[in-house]
């Protein structure tokens, strides 16, 4: 029997069959080619998105005064965007240290932020603030502070956030509380801040000692004589003279339009509350020369010892002695008893 074996061929591929193999690998090609150059198209519209964003984020944070910060943990390596830089009036990119940077820190903002930093950095979590910076050039700011600690494996290994000039807005909302609670033509607390301050005092029970009524004899002649412009001196003159007889007092402040009062703590005792109405009432009196006549300004005193009263009542009762000090000829103080046999004096 012969070796030989027959092994049939494959038919062979017709030309037809050669040209739709050939047209089905052109049709892939050009569907590949479309898809990639979608695909092109696509990535470079998402990055001019990305870049337009970035666009707007910059100038938004310029606008509105935010930088971003990072602090490798535990090398305290420190980074900031421009914007921050130019909050501590530091050239950009000039290597940060941060042990030098927390010294352009307040010392009461600087014991704050150490306190929460290291709160945060514990539990893993965050913390904002409000913090005052002394730039190395002197210029004093207000930054608002976020902080986020990011973790690896639960270790901490970057704390991270935002820094926003707000001194701007600090020293609008100072500016707004000032006038809330302060009488601008003396610079003295107002009616407002006082009510306020006695009602926290008289809650304490222990805080507070005695409230102080005064009121300007004579006054209302020098204003009616010399005219407004000029009684406004004289109250300016007053008020200084009065803060500076009642400097350790808990609050001085002007309560009307020649009426002021005083708080003072529970530590003063009774001889030293005399003495300080008797020296409201000696630097109180003002001579005012007016040609050949002479003015004088003096001061009735009324006092109220505090005894666990309520403001309203505290208030009464110096009213009370106000009036007999000036009943009994102005120009000296009397004390409020409520014990009926024991007069005023």
């Amino acid at each position: 029997m012969s070796d030989f074996q027959y092994t049939p061929k494959a038919p062979a591929r017709s030309q037809s069959a050669q040209i739709f193999g050939l047209s089905d690998s052109a049709t892939l090609i050009a569907r590949l080619r479309a898809e990639l150059e979608a695909k092109n198209a696509l990535l470079q519209e998402q990055a001019a998105a990305l870049a337009h964003n970035r666009k707007i984020f910059e100038k938004s944070s310029v606008a509105a005064r935010i930088g971003l910060w990072e602090c490798g943990l535990p090398d305290e390596t420190l980074k900031w965007t421009d914007i921050v830089y130019d909050m501590f009036d530091v050239p950009h990119g000039t290597a940060l240290d941060r042990r030098q940077i927390v010294q352009c820190y307040s010392e009461a903002s600087a014991r704050e932020l150490e306190i929460r930093r290291s709160r945060a950095i514990e539990t893993r979590s965050g913390f904002s603030m409000d913090a005052e910076i002394i730039t190395p050039k002197g210029t004093r700011r207000w930054l608002r502070l976020t902080a986020t600690v990011e973790c690896e494996h639960g270790t901490p290994v970057r704390i991270f956030g935002m820094k926003q000039d707000i001194t701007d807005e600090k020293i609008l909302l100072d500016r707004t509380r000032y006038l809330a609670e302060f009488d601008l033509m003396t610079g003295l607390a107002n009616r407002s801040r006082f009510q306020s301050e006695l009602s926290e005092l008289c809650d304490t029970k222990t805080a507070l000692g005695a409230m102080l009524l005064i009121d300007l004899d004579g006054f209302k002649k020098v204003n009616d004589t010399l005219g407004h412009a000029r009684g406004d001196e004289c109250l300016k003159e007053a008020a200084t003279r009065l803060h500076t007889a009642c400097r350790d007092a808990e609050l001085v402040a002007r309560v009307g339009g020649d009426e002021f009062a005083v708080l003072l703590g529970s530590h003063y005792d009774i001889a030293s509350i005399e003495r300080i109405a008797g020296n409201i009432v000696k630097a109180l009196c003002v001579r005012v020369d007016h040609g050949d006549e002479v003015l004088v300004l003096g001061a009735s005193v009324g006092v109220a010892l505090f005894d666990g009263c309520t403001p309203s009542e505290l208030f009464r009762k110096a009213d009370v002695a106000l009036y007999a000090s000036k009943a009994a000829g102005r120009s000296t103080f009397r004390i409020f008893h409520t014990d009926p046999e024991i007069p005023l004096r």
